[in-house]
């Protein structure tokens, strides 16, 4: 059960960087700046993409999927898998996932979006073993 809600897309802000970087006001190395983690996170925990980096045109970006919320405890602030999200929706009341695009090979990254997953406040029902007549 996904519950994605409040989506914030970052596409405008993404489109202005890239032709700040085309028209030369902004260099590569500026935006070409990924983290080792998070470079680290793309290869392990990442989601392939059909988008193309923007920058090098060299490889397919990679999508990661970082999750931040206090009922997440230690989990707080570390990349999970898209199965990982479905599975913690479905365990935890809100939590908010920040999706970031990352090119392995020149290290461009970009906020793609973000939304807040969980079952906000309504528990699915436990599932029982055997069913009484009643049910």
């Amino acid at each position: 059960m996904r519950t994605q809600r409040q989506m914030v897309d970052y596409a405008l802000q993404r489109k202005s960087l890239l032709a700040e970087v085309y028209s030369g006001r902004v260099g590569t190395t500026e935006v070409c700046d990924a983290n080792p983690y998070l470079l680290r996170a793309a290869k392990f925990h990442g989601q392939p993409t059909e988008v193309t980096c923007p920058v090098c045109r060299k490889e397919q970006l990679t999508q990661v999927s970082w999750v931040y919320g206090d009922e997440l405890k230690h989990a707080s602030g570390s990349a999970r898998a898209p199965e990982e999200l479905a599975r913690m929706a479905a365990m935890f009341e809100e939590f908010t996932v920040y999706a970031v695009e990352v090119c392995r090979t020149c290290s461009w990254n970009h906020l793609v979006q973000s939304y807040v997953l969980g079952t906000g406040g309504v528990r699915a029902p436990k599932t029982r073993g055997r069913r009484t007549a009643a049910e």
